[in-house]
């Protein structure tokens, strides 16, 4: 999204909000609210909504309007799944053409020279650069509708990491990666299997465990 147009500007700055962990799961955004706040008409709110509905960042529910989307087994799978069709293909193609792996690298010097910050970097900081490493590495596959897949799916994947805020710090998230591209530079077998293991039992499991989690914590609240 660019800021040359109102309802981008209006769809940006909800996108960082949301990113941030601002907006709690069944927020829903009122349009007349939305519209005093940003100073803009309502038609330009639902436009910037409607953007947010098409990066997976919002849902659009019936007599409701745009809502932050709840956690779920098969949100998680879906958009889990899809990373790894399309960043295992990306990465097979990127290793059989000997593709230059250095810029993956690069972003995680980048991860971890955030991790180093005092006082702690923002969370959308995190999730951007996490964010990097994975374009990086489909990116190395030379192909353009597979980075255009990869970030259709992008912000998603940056939403959902908001709900794994308990279990991961800046460090954590940082040494996982530096472990995963010294994987993938080992090329073969030892770099699909890397990759497959960052996306399932790193980024899908830590997914399910918040899941668990919030599930636990509304059953003890309807009690």
């Amino acid at each position: 999204m660019n800021e040359q147009t109102a309802p981008e500007r209006v769809a940006r700055a909800l996108r960082d909000e949301l990113l941030d962990g601002a907006h709690p799961v069944g927020t829903r955004f009122r349009e007349e609210d939305l519209a005093e706040r940003f100073d803009v008409g309502r038609h330009t709110i639902r436009a910037g909504l409607r953007l947010l509905v098409e990066r997976g960042l919002v849902i659009h529910e019936r007599n409701r309007g745009a809502v932050v989307a709840p956690l779920s087994r098969r949100r998680i799978d879906e958009v889990f799944d899809y990373r790894k069709v399309l960043e295992l293909g990306a990465l097979r193609m990127a290793l059989d053409a000997g593709a230059d792996l250095g810029p993956v690298l690069a972003e995680v010097d980048r991860l971890e020279a955030l991790a180093r910050q005092a006082p702690g970097p923002p969370w959308r900081e995190l999730t951007r650069a996490h964010s990097a490493i994975h374009r990086a590495i489909v990116a190395a596959a030379g192909n353009q509708h597979l980075l255009d897949g990869y970030e259709r799916c992008e912000d998603e994947v940056r939403l959902l990491l908001t709900f794994v805020r308990p279990d991961f710090d800046a460090a954590r998230l940082a040494a996982v990666h530096r472990d995963l591209v010294e994987k993938l530079q080992q090329g073969g077998e030892a770099a699909a299997g890397a990759l497959t293991d960052d996306i399932d039992h790193t980024g899908r499991a830590a997914l399910l465990t918040a899941l668990r989690r919030a599930e636990e914590s509304a059953r003890l609240l309807g009690r």
